[in-house]
């Protein structure tokens, strides 16, 4: 099995996992939910990427409801998500003291 097939179903598994324990109790935390959902999508997404990388094959998933964006804003929203992830999030500038 390939390593990149092998490393996304393993995070594929454990997002899965995390989702049915979020939203399998008697009460369910709708955040905790939808956080679950959310990352249980990515994996998802992940993992047929690697599939289709590797076999060339299409996505499993393909009969699974998709969020009802298209391609062009999915992609644009990821490419925003990610500068954002980079500008707020990246390294903090040092300043000098300044001289008396």
């Amino acid at each position: 099995m390939s390593k990149k097939i092998d490393d996304a179903r393993k995070k594929f598994s454990k997002a899965l996992k995390k989702h049915a324990e979020a939203v399998g109790g008697s009460r369910v935390p709708l955040k905790q939910a939808e956080r679950a959902a959310s990352k249980l999508q990515d994996a998802a997404t992940a993992y047929a990427a690697a599939v289709k990388a590797k076999s060339g094959l299409d996505t499993p998933f393909s009969e699974v409801k998709s969020t009802g964006l298209d391609d062009a804003t999915i992609t644009s929203l990821a490419a925003e998500r990610d500068a954002l992830s980079k500008s707020l999030t990246g390294p903090v500038p040092v300043q000098k003291a300044a001289k008396k």
